[in-house]
Parts: structure tokens; sequence; C-alpha cells
């Protein structure tokens, strides 16, 4: 952590002296920034999902986490120090990704709109099983304070950040709130469409136990009246120790787990060696912290491809 906390300090004292000579005349905007256009920095895809959605041509949007990236442990370059520095809305989830964190306190405080300030984070172990002993969660509370940052992979909660946003949006660009409210207004549409899909599709299940590679849903398993059982906590590069692989396996068999999840971004090896120990096939269920590099999917569909798989792991019919 402190390698880590160390570079990002100084890519900001370098992205600060790069800034110097022009910061003075700043207007607010991004240096060479379309003047038609309110400039949003978005921290990762979920956020760039909410800000094009809703800002539609009247925003240009810069994602911090590159397509194909995990975004936990994202490093900022200068020139992203610089992008924030300059944005004229940054949109982030505090505690999520500490770099980003860093680069609003000292650059953007006055121009961000953190997603936690509209939807409370619940605690890490939501949604899931505690067990006595257990140190899956031990890494959670060391990065974000035992609170689980995935609050997107709720809809209903995605929603009313949106709605938020709009307003956010509507104050930097007065002349278009009425449009970003609309545009707000039919995305709500279509996630309260996602949630009675999602309602529907997981009512009845022979299991409703989500055995996962990071635990990463439990918003998703609140809502949905699902249970998870995460093999790590929250970051996904954390290797799970050998109580913690013995817990979910003889979890997993005990509740006869037909699949275990992996996700997208990170390797399935540790899904695949529980999936061996317990007769198991392994399934991607994506957490929709970024995109695949090329990939032409969005929220709604990733999430609608989540349902489906969910639906065939837990036989619901």
């Amino acid at each position: 952590m402190t390698n880590r906390t160390t570079s990002r300090v100084l890519a900001a004292a370098t992205a600060l002296l790069a800034l110097g000579a022009g910061a003075g005349c700043s207007t607010g905007g991004a240096a060479g920034a379309d003047p038609q256009r309110v400039d949003v920095v978005a921290a990762f895809y979920p956020l760039q999902f909410l800000a094009e959605r809703i800002g539609g041509d009247a925003v240009r949007v810069t994602n911090l986490a590159k397509p194909g990236a995990e975004p936990h442990d994202l490093e900022l370059t200068p020139s992203q120090v610089g992008q924030v520095s300059e944005a004229e809305l940054i949109v982030y989830l505090k505690g999520f990704q500490p770099a980003v964190d860093d680069a609003v306190a000292q650059n953007g405080a006055d121009r961000a709109f953190d997603v936690t300030s509209v939807q409370p984070l619940l605690d890490a172990s939501a949604g899931g099983h505690n067990h006595a002993g257990e140190d899956a969660d031990e890494h959670a509370e060391e990065e974000h304070g035992g609170k689980d940052p995935h609050v997107w992979l709720d809809p209903t909660r995605l929603s009313a950040i949106g709605d938020q946003l709009a307003e956010r949006l509507g104050k930097a660009d007065p002349d278009h709130a009425a449009d970003y409210t609309a545009r707000s207004a039919a995305l709500r549409a279509d996630l309260t469409a996602l949630d009675g899909e999602f309602n529907q599709g997981l009512q009845t299940c022979q299991r409703r136990e989500v055995v996962t590679s990071h635990a990463a849903f439990g918003y998703l398993a609140d809502r949905y009246r699902l249970e998870q059982v995460g093999i790590t906590g929250l970051s996904p590069d954390v290797e799970p120790s050998p109580q913690r692989l013995a817990q979910v396996i003889e979890e997993a068999k005990e509740h006869q787990a037909s699949t275990i999840f992996f996700e997208t971004l990170v390797s399935p090896k540790v899904a695949e060696t529980i999936a061996g120990q317990v007769g198991a096939r392994t399934a991607v269920l994506d957490p929709i912290e970024g995109l695949a590099a090329g990939s032409d999917a969005d929220y709604l569909s990733v999430m609608r491809t989540n349902l489906q798989t969910l639906r065939t792991a837990l036989s619901c019919s």
C-alpha cells in the first residue's frame, strides 16, 4: 500500500506542476473541450453509463478506468489527474478507488459528485454468510471501512443515483436541465423494468446460494433474496486463505451448488479449483465494474446476461 500511495502522490504532484502555468486562467472546462458540452469525468464504467445516458449529447464523458482493466486499484497518470482538475463535473464513488479519492480531494472537491452521498453503502457482509473466524472481509475492512461499494448492482439504487446526477448536471448546465431530467426519467423506466425482470426471474428457484470468486454481489443478493458466499472479500486480487477455501468448499457441498461463479476481469483459477472439489461447473457472473475491451455491451445487457446465468445455475422456474 505504501508504494501505491507514494506513486499516487508523485503522479498528482507531477500533474499539478504541468497544470500550474494554465491553472490561473482555467474556466472550469478541460483544455480543448467542446464549449457546447459539459466535460464530465467518470471514475469507472457504471458511472460512465449513467453520465452518458443522462447527459446525452450535452456532455462529453471521460472514463478514468480503461476497458478491460480492473478498476479497484486504478493508478492515475499525470494526464488523468489533469482531467480531474479540469472537469466541470467528477462522478465517483468515495472509498472505491483511492487514487481517484486523492485526485478529487486535491483538485476537484468543489465539482465532485460522490454517489455514496445519495445511496449509503451496505456493510461488506450484507447478502451473505458470516462464519466465526472467517477472514474473507479482512481486506474489505482495510480498503473500504467494511462497506461494499458495488451499489450499482441494485438497479433501484442506481436509478436513485441517476436522478441526483441529473440534478447536478442541471446545476452545471441550466440551459439543458429539463433534458437531463427527461433522460433520467427514461433511464429510471429502463431500470425499473430490469428490476421487474430480476424479481420475476428469480422468484422461484431451487437454490438461492450464489458462490462467487469475489464478494461483489451483496446488493444484488440483498435486493433479490439471494445468499452470497464469497470466496474472497471485496477486492478481487486477494488470495483466499486455505481455511477460507475449505469453508467455501464445505458450504458449496452443503448447498449442493451446481455453479461456482467468476468474473470477466479476474482469473478464474480459484473458482475452477473449488468447482473441481465439489463437482460443479464454472460460469461468469459479471460485477460490471468495467467492460471488456472491444465489448459492445452496456450495463442493461450485461445485467440481463447475469439474470439468465443465475436462472440456469439456481434452477429457477
